[in-house]
């Protein structure tokens, strides 16, 4: 998954080192945000209605503040409220990304 802001895509950190690539939520959607785009990306990021931090994850139809343990639903209707479409930022779809990748490894075989 690319950075949502600039589409850069995340390499492997040096061995022993943590990734500085940081997992948030915006407009209910998982989203991945580089190093370089951190600072200007905090004010964007979904906020825990609780605590009001930015240390969320999506996981299935719920967003779970890993700060504060608060879970909340999430809208069910993908694309509600202006939600970006999943790879957007690289210029296309998910599925668009994987039925490229198919393509390029069955014409291999």
């Amino acid at each position: 998954m690319p950075c949502y802001r600039c589409g850069a895509r995340q390499s492997d950190p040096e061995q022993g080192k943590p990734s500085s690539w940081k997992r948030g939520v915006r407009r209910e959607h998982q989203v991945l945000v580089c190093p370089d785009c951190l600072e200007a990306a905090a004010g964007e990021l979904d906020r825990c209605p609780g605590c009001g931090g930015t240390q969320l994850i999506r996981r299935l139809d719920q967003a779970e503040c890993l700060s504060c343990g608060l879970t909340r639903d999430l809208n069910p209707e993908p694309g509600a409220e202006g939600a970006p479409a999943p790879g957007a930022a690289a210029g296309g779809s998910l599925a668009d990304e994987v039925a490229s990748a198919l393509d390029r490894v069955l014409r291999r075989l």
